[in-house]
C-alpha cells in the first residue's frame, strides 16, 4: 500500500530539480540488471547465469540531493528466433528499444569475460544505437576482474569503438608498475584532449589530471540532451547496410572499465551519472526505489533461484501463481506461491531429491526478499503439474 501511495502521488520536488533517464542495454547475461542492482544499493531487479533473466522493462530510481536518475533496466537484446526458443514474451523484443525512446543516456554494456563477444558489438545492439543516434551513449565494459590478460582491453576498446571516442582519437599511455590484478581498472590510460576546466568524474580512460587532457572527455558542447530534442550533436542516421560489416560504435561519448558483481569502479559511473542530469522535475517519490510493486518483485526473486537451479531451457516453462501475500501479527510478511510446471519429469526435478532443490530455493529467495522490503519473510513454495 505505501509503494502504491508513493507511485501515485506527485513526487516531491526540491528547489532546482535535474533528472537522467539512463537505459541499460547488451547483449543477453551481459550484466545489466547486476549493475542495476549496484548502482541502487539494493536488490531490486532478478540477476542469474541464464540469459533472459530480466523478462520485462522496469525501472530503478536513484534520488542523490536535487537530482535523480531514473535507470531502465531492460531485456536483452535478442532475435525473433532465439525469443521462440526460449519461451519468450513479445515485450521482450520491444521493451528495450521502447526504453531507447524515452532515454537521455544510455550505457551499453559488454561482457569483457566472454571471448566469443567481446570484440564486437551484436547487430542488435548496433541496429538499436543506429536507429537513435541522437541519444548520447556510453561504453561500459563489465566482468573486467574475470580477464586474465589486462592488455586485451585495449584491444576490446579500439574494436567496439573503431578507435575513436568523442570525436577524439584514442591515445595510449602505458602504467604497467600498478597491479592490475586487484582491480578492474586497467594497466593503461586511455585519454582525449578536452578542455581543462572539464570536471566530470573520470573513467579509468581518462584518468591523467593536470596536464591537456582532463575530465572525463566530455566537451561542454556534447552535454546530454534529452532524447529527440536534438541538442546533442550526434552522428546522423545509420542504413542498416552501413553496418552489414560494422563491429564497433565510433560515437561513444566516453568508456566505463568495472566488475558490477564486486562494485568496482561502480560509484565512479554513478558519479558520472549524476553529473550528466539536466534541470527538470523528478518523476518519482524520492523514497521510491522501484516503480515495480513488491508483487513483482517477489515474483523476479523466485524465478531468478529457478533460473539458477533448473536445467537447460527448463525453467523458462516454469509458471508462477501468488496463492498468499499478507501481513504477520508482527509485521512479517507470509507469501505462498505455487510453481507450475509443464511435466511430471520437470516436478521431480523442481522439488529435488528428498525436496532439497526446492527448499534451498526457498530459502535464498527469502533471504534476498527480507534484504530487498528490510523485514521478516516467511516463504512457502509448492510445486504442481498444469492442469
Amino acid at each position: 500500500e505505501e509503494q502504491k501511495r508513493l507511485l501515485e502521488n506527485r513526487p516531491d520536488q526540491p528547489q532546482n530539480p535535474k533528472v537522467l533517464r539512463v537505459a541499460i542495454i547488451g547483449a543477453p547475461n551481459a550484466g545489466k540488471s547486476t549493475l542495476s542492482n549496484q548502482l541502487l544499493g539494493r536488490k531490486v531487479f532478478p540477476v542469474s547465469k541464464k540469459v533472459h533473466t530480466t523478462r520485462c522493462k522496469a525501472q530503478g530510481v536513484i534520488t542523490h540531493g536535487d537530482t535523480q536518475l531514473i535507470i531502465l533496466d531492460t531485456p536483452g537484446l535478442t532475435n525473433p528466433l532465439k525469443a521462440k526458443r526460449h519461451n519468450l514474451e513479445e515485450a521482450m523484443l520491444t521493451d528495450p528499444w521502447d526504453s531507447m525512446k524515452h532515454a537521455d543516456l544510455v550505457l551499453v554494456l559488454v561482457d569483457v569475460s566472454d571471448h566469443w563477444t567481446r570484440n564486437s558489438l551484436s547487430r542488435e545492439v548496433l541496429k538499436c544505437l543506429s536507429q537513435f543516434p541522437h541519444i548520447p551513449s556510453v561504453l561500459v565494459l563489465n566482468k573486467v576482474d574475470i580477464l586474465k590478460k589486462k592488455f586485451l582491453l585495449l584491444e576490446i576498446a579500439t574494436d567496439l569503438t573503431e578507435g575513436i571516442v568523442n570525436g577524439k582519437k584514442l591515445e595510449v599511455k602505458s602504467t604497467l608498475k600498478q597491479d592490475s590484478r586487484s582491480s578492474a581498472k586497467p594497466p593503461f590510460h586511455i585519454t582525449r584532449a578536452s578542455p581543462p576546466e572539464s570536471k566530470v568524474p573520470e573513467s579509468p580512460f581518462g584518468q591523467e589530471k593536470n596536464q591537456a587532457q582532463e575530465g572525463s572527455g566530455l566537451d561542454k558542447s556534447c552535454g546530454v540532451g534529452g532524447a529527440g530534442t536534438g541538442e546533442a550533436q550526434g552522428p546522423e542516421h545509420h542504413k542498416p547496410e552501413d553496418l552489414r560489416d560494422a563491429k564497433g560504435w565510433p560515437h561513444f561519448r566516453e568508456i566505463f572499465m568495472l566488475a558490477a558483481l564486486h562494485g568496482e569502479e561502480v560509484d565512479t559511473l554513478k558519479k558520472y551519472l549524476l553529473m550528466q542530469a539536466k534541470p527538470g522535475p523528478w518523476e518519482f517519490h524520492s523514497e521510491v526505489l522501484t516503480n515495480q510493486s513488491p508483487q513483482e518483485i517477489c515474483d523476479n526473486i523466485i524465478r531468478e533461484k529457478v533460473l539458477e537451479y533448473l536445467p537447460l531451457e527448463v525453467p523458462y516453462g516454469v509458471t508462477q501463481v501468488t496463492e498468499i501475500w499478507e501481513e504477520g501479527e508482527c509485521g512479517e510478511l507470509l507469501i505462498m506461491q505455487s510453481l507450475l510446471v509443464p511435466r511430471e519429469s520437470h516436478k521431480r526435478m523442481l522439488i529435488g531429491r528428498g525436496g532439497k532443490v526446492i527448499s534451498r530455493i526457498a530459502q535464498e529467495a527469502g533471504q534476498d526478499l527480507m534484504n530487498t522490503f528490510l523485514c521478516d519473510v516467511r516463504l512457502k513454495l509448492k510445486v504442481e503439474v498444469k492442469g
